[in-house]
């Protein structure tokens, strides 16, 4: 029917993020492609995790592999950059790092597999990498320009709804389920999605979340048991990861989308 093409900082954004729209668009007949830009070669694992002689990255391409399948992404490709480690580290500065990488390269790269796909539809990230990761915000100028590059028409960017996170950490203290301390200081200039003003498409994934917990339990690396993602109850989890948030240019003002792959 139609082609996603969801492109990704580092093995398990895809679940975290897109992961119910990648499944959603499987479901629907629709091809799904996974591209990352990186092997996540700066994760962390506990002592005696990986087998003898096994390079962390090895593992984490396993890993995605097995996600894909979890959430109908019929072709992984990884662009051969490498992890650049969070804002402000050195490694940021470490050539052949994607956040080093060329975009105009780098694009060049990414709108082969485009064309290649005839892709209709591309996910990156917001501007900000959703919360300020270099190799995320690589991501939202690397995939922008490979779209113009490919003439891919729809590009949308995935981001969080900050005020609706803001109005679920205050109820949680208002019912005490969170210490007011533990809360966020919202106004003091840090950034973490963006405001519901300015997002444009709204996904209802709640048919699919035991597909995005699947996928995020194949990257065992990352993800353990006894993690966030993973030890939340299934109600805080929907409430958490039900709903898939968007930026489209040229759509707006509002909510004017609930599906990505609509009329396609």
């Amino acid at each position: 029917m139609a082609t996603l093409v969801s492109f990704h900082a580092h093995p398990d954004d895809e679940c975290i993020v897109a992961g119910g729209v990648m499944r959603k668009a499987f479901e629907e007949g629709h091809r799904v492609v996974l591209v990352v830009a990186t092997r996540g070669e700066v994760g962390e694992v506990p002592d005696g995790f990986l087998d003898d002689g096994e390079e962390l990255w090895q593992r984490r391409v396993q890993e995605t592999h097995a996600s894909a399948e979890v959430l109908g992404a019929k072709r992984v490709e990884f662009l051969g950059y490498t992890d650049s480690g969070m804002m402000g580290e050195p490694r940021n500065d470490v050539p052949g790092t994607f956040w080093q990488a060329d975009v105009e390269e780098a694009a060049q790269r990414l709108a082969a597999i485009l064309r290649e796909e005839q892709a209709d539809v591309l996910t990156v990230y917001d501007d900000n990498g959703g919360y300020g990761h270099p190799d995320h915000i690589q991501v939202h100028r690397v995939g922008k320009r490979a779209a113009e590059l490919a003439g891919t028409p729809r590009v949308y960017e995935a981001t969080s709804n900050s005020d609706e996170m803001r109005r679920g950490m205050e109820e949680a203290v208002r019912t005490g389920q969170m210490k007011a301390e533990d809360l966020p200081d919202f106004e003091d200039g840090s950034e973490f999605g963006k405001p519901e003003a300015i997002l444009t498409a709204r996904v209802d994934v709640t048919e699919y979340l035991s597909h995005k917990r699947a996928a995020m339990r194949a990257h065992a690396s990352q993800i353990s048991e006894d993690s966030f993602f993973l030890a939340m109850p299934d109600e805080a989890f929907a409430q958490a990861f039900g709903v898939e948030w968007f930026i489209r240019a040229g759509q707006g003002p509002g909510i004017t989308e609930t599906d990505l792959m609509a009329g396609l």
